[in-house]
């Protein structure tokens, strides 16, 4: 049981680093559960710091991410439509690949303000990088945090890899 433990942990840790770059998954939070797993297993002694600092940090990151995108936007001058563009931009950008998901949060920023104010190119424009800003910000920095829990797994594990394989 502690094997199939180790590997669906492991899976979902890795389903996490997807999700810091999928608005669909959530990715601090669901490499935090791969890392709870790993704890619910024989061959680790279970360690309330660790879950709970991990834990508070996916809770935080996870808060922040939908706060950042929100600030680039207004930062910029641009409003919810850029948010929720970007968004979508994201799910589309996709399926072209990394480009895609480079250039998609932008574009559907910029499609956003422009469905809000037709108007105004510049301003949308403006709007556009602010929240692209913000989103890439808050994608990063769930990045780094899910390949820190990957760290965390792989260290954890490492050390008491023994006592999965029945060495001594």
């Amino acid at each position: 049981m502690d094997i199939i433990l180790l590997i669906i942990g492991f899976l979902i840790v890795l389903t996490g680093i997807i999700g810091s770059v999928l608005p669909i998954l959530p990715g601090p939070l669901a490499s935090w559960a791969g890392l709870l797993l790993l704890y619910l297993t024989k061959a680790i002694p279970f360690d309330w710091t660790v879950l709970g600092i991990t834990l508070g940090v996916a809770i935080l990151v996870s808060i922040i991410d939908y706060v950042l995108p929100i600030l680039g936007t207004k930062k910029f001058g641009g409003s919810n439509y850029g948010v929720n563009g970007s968004m979508v931009g994201l799910i589309f950008g996709v399926f072209f690949g990394p480009l895609g998901i480079i250039v998609g949060p932008f574009l559907g920023a910029l499609i956003g303000e422009l469905i809000k104010d037709y108007k105004d190119f510049k301003k949308a424009l403006k709007a556009a990088i602010g929240s692209f800003i913000g989103f890439l910000s808050s994608t990063l920095l769930k990045l780094a945090v899910c390949l820190v829990f990957v760290g965390i797994y792989i260290s954890i594990f490492w050390k008491y890899k023994d006592a999965f394989f029945g060495i001594n």
